[in-house]
């Protein structure tokens, strides 16, 4: 980041934006408050969100309220193992009446990317994303070319159905900066939601609360929020941890440590601090690290998933008895 893209961060108006943006999409998504939360910081870190969920649960929605709520574009992929990377990204297309090749962009131009189901497309499709993701940027024909910013993906698999499916390999996985479930509403909201849909769609009607200069501004100064010494040791501890796990077949890359540094600095900017807690790390450490774990195979068949040994390393590494002055 460079230093005139660098300006001073004010956690008030960040916080003020996170409850605008919150209690928009609250029309939309009933009763998920801390999930749009998470989305929230995962947007304000510059990441980009894998949903594993269930059919139905509102995936699709949460994408598009999100984008409707900063002011943003929102395309929609549906990954089928006939996709093609130029289905993502775009093509090159010849002109015969200017006589040179023009390029028409693919979905992944626009400011939130929804990719549902993701493990349905190939590895070569799948890969597709793998640049975009993490260089902001589509190379088609050897010529590169810049995405827009915001730019977030949120892509969704079903965690059911696995007939026909192409999992997700590590490096791609590494690329998601946190894993969300939305889960099933509690009877009363899911009341609340079907009243609420019995005429026109609340979707269709949603105001823009923000702007995606805003949104940049924000995103360009997350980095800004003090982060202790001893938060630091703490992040690298628990992410260190999980490379000699007795459990994991693979633990966590240095990736790990970035994103969780980052969503800890974002989570405080949007609760209004300008120096981030203990509780930040303890609160990202679950969505930012399990799905970039690999639990061995006795493990799994003892019931084990990668989110409970994270939660167990949150109550056993120590946490800094002494956290920020500021």
């Amino acid at each position: 980041m460079t230093n005139e893209t660098r300006t001073a961060l004010d956690v008030r108006a960040v916080a003020e934006w996170s409850r605008n943006v919150t209690a928009n999409i609250e029309k939309v998504i009933i009763g998920k408050r801390s999930v749009i939360e998470l989305t929230l910081v995962a947007l304000l870190a510059d990441g980009h969100i894998l949903l594993q969920d269930v059919p139905g649960v509102g995936k699709t929605m949460l994408a598009r309220a999100l984008a409707r709520s900063i002011g943003g574009d929102f395309k929609r992929v549906q990954f089928t193992p006939d996709l093609l990377p130029n289905d993502v990204i775009g093509i090159s297309i010849y002109n015969q009446k200017s006589g040179e090749f023009e390029f028409h962009p693919g979905p992944v131009f626009s400011t939130i990317l929804l990719g549902d189901e993701i493990n349905r497309a190939t590895p070569r499709t799948q890969s597709a994303l793998l640049e975009a993701m993490a260089e902001r940027q589509v190379s088609v024909d050897g010529k590169s070319r810049q995405l827009p910013r915001p730019f977030l993906v949120m892509a969704t698999q079903n965690p059911i159905e696995y007939e026909g499916t192409f999992p997700l390999p590590e490096a791609q996985l590494d690329r998601f900066m946190i894993k969300l479930q939305i889960g099933y509403p509690d009877p009363a909201d899911e009341r609340l939601m079907v009243r609420s849909q019995q005429g026109r769609h609340p979707i269709e009607s949603l105001p823009v609360v923000s702007s995606p200069e805003e949104l940049i501004r924000f995103q360009n100064s997350i980095g800004q929020i003090h982060l202790d010494d001893s938060l630091l040791d703490y992040i690298i501890k628990l992410v260190s941890t999980t490379r000699h796990h007795r459990e994991l077949s693979l633990g966590a890359s240095p990736r790990s440590s970035l994103a969780l540094t980052r969503c800890a600095q974002a989570r405080a900017a949007l609760l209004g601090r300008d120096y981030v807690l203990p509780d930040d790390i303890k609160a990202m450490a679950v969505p930012v690290m399990s799905h970039r774990l690999i639990v061995k195979s006795e493990s799994i068949l003892r019931g084990r998933q990668a989110e409970a040994i994270v939660a167990e390393l949150l109550n056993t590494v120590p946490v800094p008895v002494e956290g920020p002055t500021r």
